[in-house]
Parts: C-alpha cells; sequence; structure tokens
C-alpha cells in the first residue's frame, strides 16, 4: 500500500534522500525502444539538464545522478536552514524562475506600489513558496512534469510518461550515503552501457570528471566534495574526488568480471575505506535500491527514523544492519561551511 511522503521525509533524521522515478511499464522512453526502431537517447539530456537547473533553484543540493533508459536516479541533500534565511524577495525571484505566480507576486517584483493587506498575501504567499523550495516532492514534480510535457509533445500525444509515484530511500550515515552514491554513479557499468566512469553519460561522475578536466571547477548544482581548500559557505562531503573515484574504479571489476583480486590489493581496498566488508559492498553496489526499503542505515539510526516517522515496524532491517552495523560507531556525513 503506498504511503504518505511525510511518512518517508524526516529532515531531523537525515537531508540525505535517494529518489527513483521509472518511465511507465518501464518503457524505454529514454533509450533506444527495439520495438519500434525508434531512439529516444536525447531525451538524457533534458533529464540532465533539468535536474542542474532546479538545483540551482530549489534549496535543494545533488549528491549523484544517473539517467537511464527507462528510469531515473538521484541522490539530493535538503538544505532547509538556507531556504528558511532567504529573504521574501529571494524567495519569489526563485520560484518565479520556474512558475508565474500570482498577480500580486508580479507585481511586487516589478517594484509597483501595493496596499497594505496586498504586502500581507504575498508574504503569506511567499511562506508557502519558501516551504515548497525545500520540499523534495515539489523537486520530483517540477522534474517530471517538465520531461512528461516536452516528450509528449514531441511525441504529439498525451498520457503518462512516468509511473505514478517516485519512489524514495532515507540515507540515514555516511555509509548509506556513499555507498548510494556508488550504486548510482555505476549504473550504466552495471547496466554494461559503459565500461569505465569516462564514457558513464549521463551520470553525476561523468559531469564531475568533465568539468575537472576541462576547468578544474566543481559543477553548480552538485554538491562537492572536500578539498584542501577552505569551502567558505559551501557546504561539502567528508571524502575527496580522488577518493571517490578510487571506491568507484575499485568496484568496477567487481560488477564488470566478479574478480576480488582487485579489491585485495594493497592501497586499493576502498571499499574498506567506508567501513565495510566485501561482501557488503558487492551485494550494495549491485542491488541497493532492493536490499533496503524506504530508509537505510545502522539499527540505531533505523530505531530513530522509526520514532519519528510513527511507524510500527521497519522494513529490511535486518538487511540494514548486516550492512552498517559492522563497525563500532556510525558517523553522520560532516559538512563544512
Amino acid at each position: 500500500m503506498a504511503q504518505s511522503r511525510k511518512s518517508l521525509i524526516s529532515l531531523q533524521d537525515t537531508p540525505y534522500y535517494h529518489c527513483i522515478s521509472r518511465c511507465v511499464r518501464r518503457s524505454y522512453l529514454c533509450g533506444y525502444d527495439r520495438s519500434t526502431n525508434t531512439s529516444y537517447e536525447h531525451r538524457k539530456s533534458w533529464v540532465e539538464k533539468r535536474l542542474l537547473f532546479l538545483s540551482k533553484i530549489f534549496s535543494i543540493d545533488i549528491c549523484a545522478y544517473a539517467v537511464m533508459s527507462n528510469h531515473v536516479h538521484v541522490v539530493l541533500s535538503v538544505n532547509k536552514s538556507v531556504a528558511l534565511a532567504w529573504p521574501v524577495d529571494t524567495v519569489l525571484e526563485q520560484w518565479h524562475k520556474m512558475h508565474k505566480g500570482t498577480l500580486l507576486t508580479q507585481k511586487y517584483l516589478k517594484g509597483e506600489l501595493l496596499s497594505e493587506s496586498e504586502l500581507d498575501t504575498v508574504k503569506a504567499t511567499a511562506e508557502v513558496y519558501r516551504k515548497r523550495l525545500f520540499d523534495i516532492s515539489w523537486f520530483m514534480r517540477n522534474l517530471n512534469e517538465f520531461i512528461a510535457r516536452k516528450a509528449n509533445e514531441e511525441d504529439k500525444c498525451t498520457g503518462r510518461f512516468w509511473e505514478g509515484r517516485f519512489r524514495s530511500q532515507a540515507l540515514l550515515t555516511e555509509k548509506a550515503l556513499l555507498s548510494c552514491m556508488a550504486y548510482v554513479d555505476l549504473n550504466p557499468i552495471r547496466a554494461r552501457a559503459a565500461t569505465n566512469l569516462k564514457n558513464s553519460l549521463y551520470t553525476s561522475m561523468y559531469t564531475r570528471l568533465a568539468s575537472s578536466a576541462l576547468n578544474n571547477k566543481p559543477v553548480k548544482g552538485l554538491i562537492q566534495f572536500k578539498t584542501h581548500r577552505v569551502n567558505n559557505g559551501h557546504r561539502c562531503l567528508n571524502l575527496t574526488l580522488n577518493d571517490y573515484c578510487e571506491l568507484l574504479n575499485n568496484s568496477i571489476a567487481l560488477l564488470l568480471d566478479g574478480s576480488t583480486q582487485a579489491s585485495k590489493q594493497e592501497n586499493c581496498d576502498k571499499a574498506n575505506y567506508i567501513g565495510l566488508g566485501e561482501a557488503q559492498w558487492i551485494k550494495i553496489i549491485n542491488d541497493f535500491e532492493n536490499t533496503f526499503s524506504f530508509a537505510a542505515g545502522d539499527k540505531a539510526s533505523m530505531q530513530k527514523f522509526k520514532k519519528h516517522t510513527n511507524r510500527k515496524r521497519m522494513a529490511k532491517q535486518k538487511s540494514a544492519s548486516l550492512c552498517f552495523d559492522r563497525s563500532f560507531t556510525s558517523q553522520k556525513v560532516e559538512l563544512q561551511s
């Protein structure tokens, strides 16, 4: 039975969520449709551009994404405190980049004279928009509706493009976050659509590497990895880009040929770097989505999530414990600002 989104999201437990949207009937509406001999590969760039655009509008950063032929993975990081600190003008400006707003909000941004009651209405409307601008459901809605309308216009048809709802998984610990990011970035390789990170098109890792090679600058909209420089005013993951690349490259051998030799080489066992054993890591990078249910983390974090979302039981808690309870402590992702 479908669950309410508020029972799946708990920002007091974690700002990190893995979201998955699938094309209706899992058809290849963003890939090559063999039944009709038609290629829709160009739609992957639509999704990628829209994702990066929305991350500049919403107070939500992207940790990782992968646009596949019949589904999309994205790992989001909600930055509620930033949205709450925005002045009314910023909230309205951000919202108007996507939607028309109301007649009064349009007049307000144009600097037209408004009465006191009209200003009160504008402020109340801005508070509604503010909440939406750090809401994952609104983020995914603005992604999926845009792509569906554009695809239907191209195909000159109507009807659903995506399945009714996107799936979300709360990532409660650092290990869960990094594991899920790796799972997402390795999607094309796992699907045999790519053989390495440099030809894994339409993924966050490909975009990061391309930007780094071109101008050595971080990609706007993607949360940054830790660097040797102080990241003033920016959130960042407690992991360097080089370490993350090594983690992924070490995992590719396991995905492509099942060999475990690479992971046993000296100074190459990056799966252990995040505190996971080889068996757990192989399981996670192959099927993170189904290994866990609506939340992934150690036993303690899952119990807190259960309490805060008023649940009677936690699905697949045993699987989570087997993967993430190996170390003595569970560390949250450190954010530098």
